[in-house]
């Protein structure tokens, strides 16, 4: 006898499986990429991850929950921007949400196998292969309305001279940090004038959004 619900699910197997196995190799991937990664500014590291692409599984749900949830604090606190600089955009995944809220995004990665992938994301951004301490863009004394910092200060060895580097670029900043790595960068914007805060939940995880204003 046929029942149509055990042929739904035969046919979903295989898809299934095939998810599954990318979760696995992916894992496996980072584990050995992002060796000794963490607080030294391996850059190196960092590039050897996107040999796969999206190594950070950024077209998950909970990624995508968490660009949308930083979009409307963004919209809310800052309204519409003239310009918005992101620090460790990667692929482009979050620069493509941040690029319906300003007129030009910009977009640096250490990763020169990244910023292909965002350039070719996000048509209208300009990105550049560099650290914010030699972007491309911005003469002395020149600053974009926003300046973003997104799951990367983690990885950065100086975060105080990355913050106030940040600071110096921008208008108006904001950070977002898995919330465990608390313990480590919090202690630095605790130390940054005016810091509002709030957070962002998606099913168990949490991350920390900070924003502070420079004018």
């Amino acid at each position: 006898r046929f029942h149509p619900r055990i042929a739904r699910n035969d046919a979903a197997m295989p898809s299934k499986a095939k998810s599954l196995l990318q979760k696995i190799k992916r894992r496996t991937w980072m584990k050995f990429a992002l060796r000794g990664v963490g607080g030294n500014d391996n850059f190196e590291r960092l590039d050897l991850a996107y040999s796969i692409e999206d190594p950070w599984n950024m077209d998950s749900p909970g990624e995508r929950a968490r660009f949308e949830a930083t979009n409307r604090i963004i919209e809310r606190e800052f309204g519409p921007l003239d310009s918005l600089l992101e620090l460790g955009c990667g692929e482009g995944h979050q620069t493509l949400h941040f690029a319906s809220l300003a007129r030009q995004t910009y977009g640096l990665d250490v990763s020169e196998k990244a910023i292909e992938r965002a350039r070719e994301r996000v048509p209208a951004g300009k990105f550049a292969a560099a650290d914010i301490f030699s972007q491309p863009w911005l003469d002395a004394g020149a600053r974009v309305d926003l300046v973003t910092a997104c799951e990367v200060l983690y990885y950065l060895s100086d975060v105080e001279a990355t913050l106030k580097r940040m600071s110096e670029l921008g208008r108006n900043c904001l950070v977002t940090i898995f919330a465990p790595a608390a313990r480590r960068v919090g202690p630095h914007l605790e130390r940054i004038p005016g810091l509002k805060k709030d957070w962002v939940w998606y099913g168990g995880t949490v991350w920390l959004v900070c924003w502070w204003r420079n004018e």
